[in-house]
């Protein structure tokens, strides 16, 4: 039986490169110092129980599919190296486990990504409101079809490379919606809920409105996986 470990993530800023600060300066307009030091607390605290979880997992000869990884082998090691050295949690995890024998597989198509990225960056190098309005419009227009055809991609991915009584680990954004495209033949264990992970994300700019629910999300999302 083929098996995949599906993990839900919640990015952090480390993840994303040269947008990274634009994000914290939007966090923290959004939301206050207070409530965004608060989040990105529960992020790590969210991270720390993920890798956790891995501690107790042989994962040699696992193949390790992660959220926007354009290529594998020594150039895919670089990358998940640079971007661990950077802060990343997720990149730290992967690393540790690539350490311990898992192997990386590549899991994305670069031209999508690339355009997801750079539609990203116009919209943080808007130089005015009405630039920066433009740019999000334009996003917001394409984004669901980009996302599903990356969900298509990265399925398709796993389903070719993810042999039989072979184990792999998928690390997605919780927006994703790869576990229904995936093949029936893979038997798929999500160790933290996927909807509770995206709730949390939703209600981070409604914190106030929804306080108890939203703190109950937070506990869970650093609450210890069950084994």
């Amino acid at each position: 039986m083929r098996t995949l470990i599906y993990v839900p993530i919640i990015h952090t800023s480390a993840d994303l490169g040269s947008i990274a600060g634009d994000v914290t300066k939007r966090g923290i307009a959004g939301l206050g110092e207070e409530i965004w030091a608060k989040h990105r607390n529960t992020v790590d605290g969210f991270w720390d129980a993920i890798s956790k979880y891995f501690d107790s997992v042989d994962v040699t000869g696992m193949k390790i599919y992660q959220d926007g990884m354009v290529t594998e082998g020594e150039a895919g090691r670089r990358i998940v190296e640079d971007t661990a050295n950077a802060g990343s949690k997720n990149y730290q995890l992967v690393l540790n486990l690539l350490d311990r024998g898992a192997v990386l597989i590549k899991t994305e198509d670069f031209k999508l990504v690339k355009r997801e990225y750079y539609m990203l960056l116009g919209i943080t190098l808007a130089k005015t409101i009405v630039q920066k309005i433009i740019a999000l419009i334009r996003y917001k227009l394409v984004k669901g079809i980009l996302l599903k055809k990356r969900d298509a991609f990265i399925a398709a991915m796993i389903d070719e490379t993810l042999g039989s009584d072979e184990k792999g680990i998928l690390f997605i954004g919780a927006f994703h919606n790869v576990r229904e495209k995936l093949h029936k033949s893979i038997h798929v264990r999500e160790i933290k809920d996927q909807e509770k992970v995206r709730k949390y994300q939703s209600l981070l700019l409604f914190h106030k409105k929804h306080k108890d629910q939203f703190d109950r999300l937070g506990e869970y999302l650093i609450s210890d996986v069950a084994l």
